[in-house]
């Protein structure tokens, strides 16, 4: 059965390094969430403190309503998945998947269904005699977190287990994680660098940058209204232009845009006179012959740079004075740009944010 898991104000410290800094997060029983990040942002630290493997410096944290701060890793009821896959070599697949339920010493009847149960749910009953060095990659992966999900975890936490899997096995492995995850209603709180994984496997997804959370959100909210310049460039491709807020009226200012046109744009938060970053996604913005009309409040003049035809969509690089923009268009029979065509670019105001 799966419970919710609270974080209240946890901190981690190594010496003077901040490395978590007062996560305040609730998690729902059953909901899948991603900590996202780059490297060095502190989301694997984050989920060893959930796992045991680390004591926060500060702070609680609620499985259900029992504390666990005090709680040491095999008391803790929680399923962990590696990216290494940290099989035992000398084990075979259902010693592998069996140890977990082994070391509670479970009755041998009890350990042999959870096995096949596990096994079956990971499509891996076929190969339960075999070594571990006699599975491919992916096979591995599966065999881990059969073993992961075996003893009826109310949560599961997985580091990063895709980055070892070439970009085929990976997408599988997606659609097999979130099928499991719903098959059995387990809480998940998956760790990855990866912006595709977090935005297609995850109910929210909570951005962490430099110890800290930055934005906790669901995928489409995240993509399309992120809070900070960092969450705009960190999650999907964007233009971020310098602007200048001149007028505001209902939460929609008009603004210069990068020193050289006017525009209108939603604001998030700005005063008059405030300068601030421009966010528009490259799918949102219109590209066309230079001197074109459109009904667009916001255009630009500019050259393209580049231009990479990419099968559906084309992909444009498009000098804009001092700023560079990313236009993608899809590819539907109308005219393509070559290298130093002089172009107009246009978006309207409700697809731009001005953030901080």
């Amino acid at each position: 059965m799966s419970t919710s898991l609270e974080m209240k104000k946890i901190q981690k410290f190594y010496g003077a390094l901040h490395v978590v800094r007062d996560f305040d997060l609730y998690i729902e029983p059953g909901e899948f969430l991603t900590f996202l990040g780059p490297s060095g942002s502190g989301k694997t630290t984050a989920l060893k403190l959930i796992a045991g493997f680390e004591t926060p410096s500060g702070g609680d944290m609620l499985l259900g309503t029992r504390s666990i701060v005090d709680v040491p890793p095999y008391e803790r009821g929680i399923g962990m998945v590696f990216q290494n896959y940290a099989l035992f070599p000398h084990m075979t697949v259902v010693e592998n998947v069996a140890f977990p339920l082994t070391v509670r010493k479970a009755a041998r009847s009890e350990i042999e269904g959870k096995v096949l149960r596990a096994l079956q749910l990971v499509k891996m009953d076929q190969y339960r005699d075999r070594y571990p060095n006699q599975l491919s990659g992916g096979q591995q992966q599966r065999i881990a977190l059969a073993r992961a999900i075996v003893f009826n975890p109310s949560l599961l936490l997985m580091d990063e287990p895709l980055g070892a899997l070439d970009r085929n096995l990976r997408e599988h492995m997606k659609i097999e994680i979130m099928r499991i995850q719903k098959e059995l209603n387990i809480t998940v709180i998956f760790v990855t660098h990866d912006q595709d994984e977090a935005l297609v496997m995850s109910d929210r997804i909570a951005v962490i940058n430099e110890g800290r959370l930055v934005q906790v959100a669901d995928s489409k909210s995240l993509y399309y209204s992120p809070q900070d310049r960092f969450v705009a460039s960190f999650v999907g491709e964007s233009n971020l232009l310098p602007c200048r807020v001149n007028q505001i009226e209902n939460g929609t200012g008009t603004v210069t845009i990068a020193g050289r046109a006017n525009g209108v744009a939603r604001l998030s938060g700005q005063s008059r006179g405030e300068s601030g970053w421009l966010f528009v996604r490259p799918e949102h913005v219109d590209i066309s012959p230079r001197g074109t009309t459109s009904g667009a409040q916001n255009v630009l003049d500019g050259v393209v740079e580049d231009a990479l035809f990419l099968g559906e969509m084309t992909r444009y690089t498009i000098r804009c004075g001092d700023e560079t923009m990313t236009v993608k268009q899809q590819n539907r029979g109308q005219p393509h740009f070559e290298g130093k065509t002089p172009v107009t670019v246009s978006w309207n105001a409700d697809r731009c944010t001005v953030l901080h």
